[in-house]
C-alpha cells in the first residue's frame, strides 16, 4: 500500500512539475504551471506591440528568444530584439489587481545578490541566485520583484520562496505585472573593468549586472527537465541548441572563461600550443564550444556564419553584420568577445 501513495506521489509531482530530481533539480517558479499545457498563453504574460499601426498584445512577446521588435526584412517579417529569458504572468491578484503570486528559487542554491532599489536597473527589483550543479557556476536571475525577501548569503532549496512578484522596473505597469526568469552563465570575474572601459555611468550591480550574464533558454530547459529529470546542462546545450556562428579569437594568456566552463572544451588536445581560441555561439550569443586553433589572427574573426536572408545583425543581437554565408562583428559583437574572453 505504502508503494502505491509513493508511485501516485510521484506521478503528480512530475505531473506539476515540481518534483526535485536529478543533477538540477529544477521546479517551477511560481505557482503557474501552464508552460507543461496546451495553452501557453496562460503561462507567458503579453507584451504590448504596434506594428506598422496596428496594436496587439502577443504572449509569445514574454517567451525565450527573439520574440519582440517586428521589422520587415529580405526574410519577410521578423523579430530582432532578444529575449533572454521568460515573463511569468501572475495566476493570483487581489481585488485591486496587485498580483499576490509568490517567486521561489528554481532550485538549490545560493543568493549572492539582491537588488531593492526599483530605479536602479531596468530589472526593477531583483535577485540573483548560484546554483552549483557541478558544470561550472550558473545564475537564476528573477526580476520585477514588488519585495525581495531572501538575503544574500543565504542558502535556499529549490521552490523556497525568495521575493513576491510585482511590476518594477522600466515599462511595467500592474496590468502587465510578471516575474522576469533567467538562467545564465557569468561571462567575466573582471566585468568593472571591461564597464569602465565603455561606459561612463555607474554601474550598481557588480558581477551581477545584466550584461555580464547570458541567458540560455531557460522555457526548453524547462521542459527537457521534466521529460529527462537526469539531463545535465551540457547535455541539453549539445542536444537542442545548434551552432550559429563561430569566432576565432587571438590567445592572450589564460582564458578563465574555460576554466570555468571546462566542458565547453573541444580537442584540448589536439593543438600542443594554441595561438588561438575558436568559439561556437547560439543566435543568442550562448557559448556552446570552444576549441584551440593554430591559425594565427590578430584580432577576433568570424569563421562561419549560418546564412540567412537579411543582414546576421537581425539574428544575432547586433553581434554580427553581413549577408549570405559571410560575416564580420559589430562594435557590440567585439566587446562582447572582450569580455568573454577577458581580453581587455
Amino acid at each position: 500500500m505504502l508503494r502505491i501513495l509513493f508511485c501516485l506521489f510521484v506521478f503528480f509531482a512530475i505531473s506539476a512539475g515540481s518534483l526535485v530530481a536529478g543533477p538540477l533539480g529544477l521546479v517551477l517558479p511560481t505557482d503557474n504551471d501552464a508552460i507543461f499545457s496546451e495553452d501557453p498563453s496562460q503561462f507567458y504574460m503579453y507584451t504590448d506591440r504596434n506594428f506598422e499601426g496596428v496594436a496587439s498584445k502577443p504572449w509569445s512577446g514574454g517567451a525565450y528568444g527573439f520574440t519582440r521588435d517586428q521589422k520587415r526584412s529580405a526574410a519577410g517579417i521578423i523579430l530582432t530584439r532578444l529575449h533572454e529569458g521568460i515573463d511569468i504572468r501572475p495566476v493570483k491578484r487581489d481585488a485591486s489587481g496587485e498580483p499576490l503570486d509568490d517567486v521561489r528559487a528554481i532550485a538549490t542554491g545560493t543568493v549572492v545578490y539582491v537588488n531593492a532599489s526599483a530605479s536602479q536597473s531596468n530589472y526593477g527589483r531583483y535577485i540573483v541566485v548560484h546554483h552549483d550543479w557541478g558544470d561550472g557556476p550558473f545564475f537564476s536571475l528573477y526580476a520585477h520583484l514588488s519585495k525581495p525577501t531572501a538575503k544574500a548569503g543565504q542558502s535556499v532549496t529549490a521552490g523556497e520562496t525568495i521575493a513576491k512578484m510585482g511590476y518594477t522596473g522600466d515599462g511595467i505597469n500592474r496590468e502587465r505585472a510578471h516575474v522576469h526568469v533567467e538562467l545564465n552563465f557569468i561571462l567575466s570575474d573582471h566585468f568593472q573593468r571591461w564597464y569602465d572601459r565603455h561606459f561612463t555611468n555607474q554601474n550598481h550591480h557588480g558581477i551581477y549586472n545584466g550584461i555580464n550574464l547570458t541567458g540560455l533558454d531557460i522555457s526548453a530547459l524547462l521542459k527537457a527537465h521534466r521529460a529527462n529529470p537526469a539531463i545535465t546542462i551540457p547535455e541539453f546545450l549539445a542536444t537542442q541548441v545548434e551552432v550559429h556562428y563561430r569566432v576565432l579569437v587571438p590567445r592572450k594568456g589564460g582564458l578563465p572563461f574555460l576554466q570555468r566552463y571546462p566542458w565547453l572544451g573541444r580537442d584540448l588536445d589536439r593543438v600542443e600550443n594554441p595561438v588561438s581560441w575558436e568559439f561556437s555561439f547560439a543566435a543568442t550569443g550562448v557559448p556552446l564550444a570552444i576549441k584551440p586553433s593554430d591559425q594565427v589572427v590578430s584580432v577576433p574573426t568570424v569563421t562561419f556564419v549560418k546564412p540567412t536572408p537579411g543582414n546576421h545583425s537581425d539574428f544575432t543581437v547586433g553581434r554580427l553584420t553581413g549577408t549570405g554565408d559571410r560575416a564580420t562583428l559589430t562594435p557590440t559583437g567585439s566587446r562582447y568577445l572582450q569580455l568573454i574572453t577577458d581580453s581587455f
